[in-house]
């Protein structure tokens, strides 16, 4: 046991020492494959496309938040897994291997498709997270206390793209909960899965961007401003009290689920939750306003 227990204190220490070099390398040096530079350059298109191809055109290039949206961006993106997210994400796969070990065996693959062609293999991926996501997120707006975290997101009152990336730390803790143990199960041979991160990550800024895109006929498989902003909306139907167009990256599962809701344009619908005028404002309320839910 004591032998385990100092396993898992060198985790955390070379995750910390690890995840900072990383971080600094980021920052510090150029390469294709670079998540810093890539979340900027993505930021800055669909910024431009905001201010060539405004879909409301009155709303301010700075718009309202616009820079406390930002934070959230490198927040999320790379400082919540400095300051203690890729630690406990480190250990608990090693616990998840311990756990294992108990029953004799040495991991948890059930369907091996490490043979099948690489694009074939990224397809799979694509598709399964997205739906995995995608019933994520229904429970984030179902389950009361999941919902508190999901307020964070949801209290946007003017939509841009750095919207995309609002949201509280523990969704992160959620969704790749949701997400290690199916995807645990299936053989990938694939290690590198920087294209994938960066294609989700464009279509979550162009889901939330201020632009007139629908996609055309793939809006039906593809999610999309003109669909997404629908999910924000401050006033739900009747039928659909707990949230609508749940998609993350593809709209395919609200219309297979009919849980798609576009009565109209909705360029200028007002958006956020009720009571949101007494949302907290800033970033360090809003990570503890979750945390005192039941008070």
């Amino acid at each position: 046991m004591l032998v385990q227990i100092n396993a898992y204190k060198e985790i955390i220490v070379s995750s910390y020492t690890g995840y900072f070099q990383y971080l600094w390398s980021e920052i510090t040096t150029l390469h294709w494959q670079n998540y810093f530079y890539w979340l900027i350059g993505i930021s800055l298109f669909v910024w431009g496309l905001e201010i060539l191809i405004p879909w409301r055109k009155k709303q301010p290039i700075i718009r309202q938040d616009f820079w406390l949206d930002a934070f959230y961006m490198f927040f999320n993106y790379f400082l919540f897994s400095l300051i203690g997210y890729n630690a406990l994400s480190n250990v608990g796969v090693q616990a998840f291997k311990d756990f294992l070990a108990l029953f004799g065996l040495e991991n948890s693959v059930a369907i091996n498709i490490a043979s099948w062609p690489v694009w074939l293999q990224f397809a799979l991926m694509f598709l399964l997270a997205d739906f995995i996501q995608w019933n994520t997120h229904r429970l984030l707006h179902r389950v009361p206390l999941l919902w508190e975290f999901h307020k964070v997101h949801h209290s946007v009152k003017k939509m841009g793209f750095a919207a995309h990336l609002r949201f509280h730390w523990m969704e992160t803790i959620i969704y790749k909960c949701a997400l290690f143990i199916p995807f645990s199960m299936i053989g990938f041979s694939i290690h590198d899965l920087f294209f994938l991160h960066i294609v989700t990550t464009a279509i979550g800024h162009l889901n939330h961007a201020n632009i007139p895109l629908t996609y055309g006929p793939l809006k039906y498989i593809i999610n999309n401003p003109k669909m997404h902003i629908w999910h924000h909306a401050y006033d739900l139907p009747q039928c659909h009290q707990y949230g609508v167009n749940f998609g993350i990256s593809l709209s395919l599962w609200d219309y297979l689920f009919s849980t798609n809701y576009m009565p109209n344009d909705g360029r200028d619908i007002e958006l956020g939750f009720e009571n949101d005028q007494n949302f907290p404002k800033t970033f360090w309320q809003q990570v503890v306003y979750p945390l005192r839910f039941g008070r």
